[in-house]
């Protein structure tokens, strides 16, 4: 019988570091439920010690999924720990994954400590989260440039004080596959207790090659977990791709001969959700989830295809999940039918008032759109102005006028703390005209750093989503918008982005 792999999703943690990335409670609370049907074994819910938010994020996650073990991140502190802790006590399967930097650059220049202080640190937060959950996970933060001696000393203690998975991370993505595997296994080799524990692999995209040192950390060095991501979302460069991760495994079982747990039906829902919720497009030559992964555009491909699917097709499109892509509800369908679909997406609004908005979205939407996409529906459900009753802008109509040889001009009214507002302006196109009209009134000072369209479905009527990044002040945010008028989707995003700035939720970044 063939050992597992276990599949570890840091989307909801790391992922979130991407800089405009972060999510709302219910945001990632959805993800969670999308990711429990993907059958993740562990879900890393968030940094509970980082902000009151991400911390009531957590704990939301940990009381609502039953079936994949939740897990909190904590630096190498009681404080920490203690916190993680609390948030995952509604939790079926509870992890704390403490952390603490190991190579001579980290512990000298970012922690000040020495490396007999580090030891000492990792063992006493080690022993203390032992005491508060069974399942608790080490990694040495920057363990890959670390120094194999005193790494072997580190993970050796921690294992005697009752770490059950030990994480090697390659953090800043610096690591070559077959030394990376080679690196994994003499550490597993040289440490007396390494059979006590569960060995992880965690590791970043720098160089493009976070999924074949994962797999090289897997098949030379005998790990047994992946930490991995959705759509390979992450800091910089990202992370290791789930789906890549779990793909390769799957389709080269005869080399791997590992078996993975996970529905790889809902692989393309999970990334069209996460994509749409951060607003991170997934490119089109993405493998696996990339709108072009089982496209064939040469005729000698499309022939062979044709004839056989084997000879240019090593998976099967439906096997990911892109079968799923059906119309499923029109402008006749009723509440219970869209209530239900929202059941069936993972989407859960906390009130009859979120519904009944939501609702009325769909059915404006259905009149002017005659087929209505799941990706429709996740994007009209993102809207924050049909979860969120504290928003500060939103949206109410807009006027624009663009006509060749003349300057666009838009008038848009949009409301600030519930009141009604207008702004107009010209611009050197209708989207500019709209956005200096939002300005016009506002004047954030923010600066704009991406402007991103996509089509959620593949037609003319295709709804728009328009992705905008502001920076402000140090913070960088994202704002998503959808309509299938792009200029009133670009100014949704624009006001969604604003709402962001506006909100005063502090972040601790933490690598792993």
């Amino acid at each position: 019988m063939a050992d597992k792999l276990i599949i570890f999703d840091t989307t909801l943690r790391d992922g979130e570091q991407s800089p405009g990335a972060s999510m709302t409670k219910d945001e990632k609370l959805r993800i969670a439920r999308q990711l429990e049907r993907l059958k993740v074994d562990v879900i890393e819910a968030g940094f509970a010690a980082s902000s009151n938010g991400d911390f009531e994020a957590v704990q939301a996650i940990a009381n609502a999924i039953k079936d994949s073990t939740i897990c909190s991140l904590s630096r190498a502190n009681d404080r920490d720990i203690s916190r993680a802790a609390e948030a995952l006590k509604g939790a079926n399967r509870a992890r704390i994954h403490t952390f603490i930097a190991t190579s001579p650059l980290h512990m000298e220049k970012k922690l000040r400590m020495s490396p007999e202080q580090v030891l000492e640190q990792a063992k006493l937060a080690v022993r203390f989260a032992r005491n508060q959950v069974a399942d608790v996970e080490f990694s040495a933060e920057d363990g890959y440039r670390s120094e194999m001696d005193f790494l072997c000393r580190v993970v050796e203690a921690v294992i005697q004080e009752g770490a059950t998975t030990i994480n090697i991370p390659d953090t800043v993505g610096y690591a070559i596959p077959e030394l990376y595997g080679e690196f994994i296994k003499t550490l597993r080799e040289r440490v007396p207790n390494s059979d006590k524990a569960v060995w992880s692999v965690h590791c970043h995209n720098d160089l493009g090659m976070a999924v074949a040192n994962s797999l090289a950390g897997v098949k030379i060095g005998g790990a047994r977990q992946v930490e991995c991501t959705i759509n390979g979302l992450g800091e910089r460069a990202g992370n290791c791709s789930l789906e890549e991760i779990v793909m390769a495994v799957r389709t080269r079982r005869d080399y791997f001969s590992l078996d993975v747990g996970i529905d790889t039906s809902q692989i393309v829902p999970a990334s069209r959700m996460v994509s749409q919720t951060t607003g991170f497009v997934v490119q089109p030559n993405k493998a696996v989830v990339g709108a072009n992964a089982f496209a064939h555009a040469s005729g000698i491909h499309q022939d062979g295809v044709l004839k056989a699917r084997d000879t240019y097709e090593i998976m099967r499109a439906e096997d990911v999940g892109w079968s799923a892509n059906k119309i499923v509800l029109g402008k006749l369908s009723g509440r219970n039918a869209f209530k239900q679909r929202l059941q069936d997406l993972g989407v859960a609004l906390e009130s009859e008032t979120e519904l009944n908005t939501a609702f009325a979205r769909f059915k404006e939407l259905a009149d002017r759109k005659s087929e209505i996409f799941d990706e429709d529906i996740l994007a009209l459900v993102s809207d924050e102005s049909v979860t969120s009753e504290k928003e500060q802008y939103g949206f109410v109509s807009l006027a624009q006028h663009s006509e060749t040889g003349e300057k666009p001009h838009a008038a848009i009214v949009f409301t600030v703390d519930g009141k009604e507002v207008h702004g107009e302006s010209d611009g050197n196109g209708p989207v500019d005209a709209s956005l200096k009209a939002i300005e016009s009134h506002i004047k954030s000072g923010a600066e704009m750093v991406l402007y991103s369209v996509n089509a959620i479905s593949g037609s003319t009527e295709s709804q728009g989503e328009v992705t905008v990044r502001l920076q402000n002040s140090g913070r960088v945010v994202n704002g998503v918008g959808a309509d299938p008028d792009i200029v009133v989707a670009s100014a949704k995003a624009y006001l969604s982005a604003l709402n962001k700035l506006h909100s005063k939720a502090d972040r601790v970044a933490a690598q792993g």
